[in-house]
């Protein structure tokens, strides 16, 4: 989470948060995305499971570790025997623990499976309820709801986690998109629209569809759930943060302090220019505490010089 300084009219300090590739189905097939689910939750039990086997058979490893050096410092010397068997227990450690890492890369695997299926059945779903012009119109999302909602939605952005050696992918924290990236249906974007008093403003919009010969969006308001549909070319879209960038492991995919960004402002979907205040130095996996700063979360913000740039 970043502490940022939100500059509409006056100086206020806020705080803002960090997005998971789809697949995609019919209307038809939401029940079968459902038994899929089902399925996939069912495999992830078990890996869970295994994590835990896992652990508790490597356990007795690392206590042996453990007792041999507590011996070695009893007897304040390290002999031939001692090294020797030091390297096995490290050796059978250091397998134990990439084990258990497989694993448990799998398991994340399992779940951003699940995510994507429960986005595509979403999605399904909506299309499946899309109303005519002479249907009465729909009901729109409270906006307390929506709000939780996104707030959920960036909270729930998974982390990345790469092997040693990798480095954070694009659309991971502050990393930009490729330059030949199109969003998929149903990402979270900001778009640049044409307000009702013909300024133009950057708001939290939902990609429809993606045209290859027109190099256009269409996406919809997601304040309006679909009832504001715009059709815009790519440099008024800007995808948002696929996955949050680990403090500790990857700074570099982190906005600096003092760092000029656009920031969704607190109970809108309206992008609003800042400056980052406080960038996170640890991982927070749930909502942090409001102190003087006001809260946003990462899954909406981006850098001001990817705008200037279009």
């Amino acid at each position: 989470m970043f502490t940022v300084m939100a500059m509409p009219n006056n100086f206020q300090h806020v705080t803002v948060i960090e997005g998971q590739p789809c697949l995609f189905i019919s209307q038809g097939n939401i029940m079968s995305a459902d038994t899929k689910i089902a399925e996939l939750l069912t495999e992830l039990h078990q890996l869970i499971k295994q994590t835990q086997e896992e652990r508790s058979r490597s356990e007795h490893n690392l206590l042996n570790i453990q007792k041999t050096h507590e011996r070695m410092q009893t007897e304040n010397k390290t002999s031939p025997y001692y090294r020797t068997k030091l390297r096995g227990l490290y050796t059978t450690a250091k397998a134990d623990a990439e084990a258990e890492c497989s694993i448990l890369r799998h398991a994340l695997d399992k779940i951003a499976e699940i995510k994507s299926l429960l986005e595509e059945r979403r999605i399904a779903a909506r299309m499946a309820g899309t109303y005519s012009d002479n249907d009465p119109p729909r009901k729109t999302m409270r906006r307390g709801v929506l709000m939780t909602l996104l707030q959920q939605s960036a909270m729930t952005l998974p982390l990345w986690i790469g092997k040693p050696g990798d480095s954070p992918p694009p659309l991971c924290g502050a990393m930009p998109a490729s330059s030949d990236y199109v969003a998929k249906q149903g990402d979270k974007v900001a778009a640049r629209v044409k307000a009702v008093d013909g300024d133009e403003q950057w708001i939290l919009a939902e990609v429809v569809s993606y045209s290859h010969s027109t190099n256009k969006y269409e996406v919809d308001d997601i304040d309006e759930e679909g009832k504001e549909r715009h059709t815009l070319s790519r440099r008024r879209i800007i995808p948002l943060p696929q996955w949050k960038a680990n403090p500790e492991t990857d700074p570099e995919a982190l906005f600096s302090k003092d760092q000029l960004v656009l920031a969704l402002y607190p109970q809108t979907t309206c992008f609003y220019r800042a400056l980052i205040h406080t960038p996170p130095h640890r991982v927070r996996y749930g909502k942090a505490d409001l102190a003087t700063d006001i809260d946003v979360w990462l899954r909406v913000i981006f850098s001001l010089s990817s705008v200037v740039a279009r």
